[in-house]
């Protein structure tokens, strides 16, 4: 409910309409901003919601009566208040302006208001509308989703304000670029695991600052081992095979020994699992050591697995089919012997 209202006793509301009957209703001729004529109001008056609104009206010493009015209730007549607002005051009313102050302006008070004179008999109004701004905000925005990597993800952002705000989402990623959506509703079609992380919705609409507010998108996806060498180690030193892996929830990890699996705690080894990795610790590496191990990681999603070999410094190990060869220097010393004797 806005400003205006007559006290609520007979007498004074039969004085309101005598009042109105007199010279404050409409018979009176309306006077537009920038007519030569009196009374002569401001233009359209803008204020943000929680500011004060001040209504000027400029009169001259014709004027024998004066009164402000919010649509048809009167909010003052000369001196006296005749509305219940205690947010309603009276600034001046001097023999050049008639003036009163809406404080802390809410959405309600938005309107058109008339300054209304008498003189000579012949009463003229004035108007004036006031435009209360509102600052923008997010009503309803989606939770946090987690989704798996090829599903379609909808977004919903709702904001209000005056004038309406503008709603833009981006994504929070040092690839992304620019806006993604300038709307309401963000869809996302076939989702992938680099599209996962934080979105930003903006509500913007000049009166404050832009307010935003952030979903988090989390994508899941199937292990994927994106490091796995194989390490060569003299007998009786410290090695390390170490398994790297992507995945969304994390990976379970678990390693073989050709087909035989490892177990946390076995005498002279060290299984540490993160993560995004699993450290397989051999403290004392002994002849029996070495061979091809398997690196298995797994997930709700899936598993997926890969091979590596600890060997000797005297093995010589393929890389690209993790082949590997005990005492390849001395078959390759032994054919070049052949050969030189061959040559003599």
């Amino acid at each position: 409910m806005g400003v205006g209202g007559c006290l609520a006793l007979p007498w004074r509301c039969l004085v309101v309409l005598c009042l109105r009957l007199l010279f404050l209703v409409p018979a009176g001729v309306p006077v537009r901003s920038g007519d030569a004529t009196f009374p002569k109001a401001m233009d359209n008056v803008t204020v943000r919601q929680g500011e004060s609104a001040t209504l000027r009206c400029s009169v001259d010493n014709r004027v024998t009566r004066v009164a402000w009015l919010n649509r048809s209730s009167i909010l003052y007549a000369g001196n006296d208040k005749w509305c219940l607002d205690p947010r309603v005051v009276l600034l001046a009313n001097t023999k050049t302006q008639y003036s009163i102050q809406i404080q802390d302006v809410d959405v309600y008070d938005e309107g058109p208001y008339t300054c209304s004179v008498q003189t000579d008999n012949h009463p003229k109004t004035s108007r004036v509308h006031l435009i209360v701004q509102v600052s923008p905000k997010i009503t309803e925005i989606s939770s946090d989703i987690s989704i798996n990597e090829g599903g379609n993800v909808s977004l919903t952002c709702i904001a209000t304000g005056r004038p309406d705000p503008t709603i833009t989402w981006r994504h929070i990623s040092p690839k992304a670029v620019g806006f993604i959506s300038e709307d309401e509703y963000l869809e996302i079609t076939g989702i992938t695991r680099e599209q996962s992380g934080e979105y930003e919705c903006s509500a913007s609409n000049d009166v404050a600052a832009p307010v935003v507010q952030r979903v988090k998108v989390t994508v899941n996806y199937p292990p994927y081992i994106s490091d796995a060498k194989s390490t060569g180690v003299p007998v009786g030193q410290k090695g390390i095979l170490l398994c790297e892996a992507s995945a969304v929830p994390s990976a379970d990890f678990q390693w073989y020994k050709d087909d035989k699996r490892l177990a946390e705690g076995q005498k002279g080894l060290k299984v540490e699992n993160k993560a995004f990795f699993s450290r397989l610790t051999f403290f004392n590496v002994s002849e029996q050591d070495y061979g091809n191990y398997t690196c298995v990681a797994s997930n709700q999603l899936g598993n997926t697995n890969a091979s590596m070999i600890l060997y000797g410094p005297g093995a010589v190990h393929d890389g690209n089919n993790g082949a590997w060869r005990r005492g390849g220097c001395v078959w390759l010393l032994a054919l070049l012997l052949a050969q030189l004797a061959h040559q003599f």
